[in-house]
């Protein structure tokens, strides 16, 4: 039997400044809570990943400091989880500093601790953080599941050569209704 944890990556306050996240705000933010609680129902750990900087930049990434750009600023709204996803008292959380949940994070560990061996993906922004984090835990030997209804990305056109790339190869693309099918009958693969 699978032991899947379920992340969701970068649900966070500037994410949705841009058009097109915002317009699928709603409906990702809906599906999103759906699988956390189906997760949660079934005993699976929820991992919520968030992107945090410090004011100065000093842990930033090369082209936020080339360029200057203030986003995801420790001590502001802007790092924070929105508001209207659910969340609970058990979920775990980890901060990144890169696109890659991996990177200079204790998350292999804690994987480790947790007997993981199937990652299960959603949040923003597929053509960028998803597709580091599935293609890191393909390089680690996990079975990587993305969620259909449960990513997005700002840019609709990268979004969906993502899609197209990773599943088949690194990861298995399923609808929110696959997966709860699997989940109910107990076996989540």
């Amino acid at each position: 039997m699978r032991r899947p944890a379920i992340f969701v990556i970068d649900m966070l306050n500037d994410c949705f400044g841009h058009a097109e996240l915002q317009r699928l705000r709603p409906s990702l933010c809906s599906s999103i809570d759906e699988l956390t609680a189906m997760a949660r129902a079934a005993g699976h750990p929820v991992i919520w990943v968030r992107q945090e900087f410090e004011p100065d930049l000093s842990d930033a990434m090369l082209d936020m400091k080339r360029r200057n750009i203030h986003m995801f600023i420790k001590g502001t709204a802007g790092p924070l989880i929105l508001d209207e996803l659910h969340r609970s008292d058990a979920d775990l959380e980890v901060v990144k500093k890169r696109y890659s949940m991996f990177f200079r994070t204790e998350l292999d560990a804690l994987l480790q601790h947790l007997g993981t061996d199937q990652i299960i993906l959603a949040g923003v922004n597929t053509h960028a953080c998803i597709r580091q984090a599935a293609m890191d835990a393909y390089q680690r030997d996990f079975e990587v599941i993305i969620v259909r209804e449960c990513v997005a990305s700002k840019d609709a056109h990268h979004h969906a050569v993502t899609m197209d790339y990773l599943d088949g190869n690194v990861a298995r693309v399923v609808t929110l209704g696959e997966l709860r099918e699997a989940v109910l009958e107990g076996r989540p693969d």
